[in-house]
């Protein structure tokens, strides 16, 4: 998650504190509104352990939930 926090501290000109904020509240959001076998893939890229490939089924799959293909 650290990867993360740094990133959305950088772009968006905000303090570690409050990025760390931002991305645990989109997280959660995100795994209260996806299914759970994909919610937990939102854990595991936060941790470190979900590789590029996880991500992009994942995102595949998001897309489908909204009419993308």
């Amino acid at each position: 998650m650290e990867e993360v926090v740094k990133i959305v501290a950088e772009k968006a000109g905000i303090t570690h504190a409050q990025a760390e904020i931002a991305v645990k509240t989109v997280a959660g959001i995100l795994k209260d509104r996806m299914p759970e076998s994909l919610a937990g893939q939102v854990d595991k890229y936060l941790q470190g352990t979900g590789g590029s490939q996880d991500i992009g089924g994942m995102a595949g799959k998001i897309g489908g939930m909204f009419g993308k293909k």
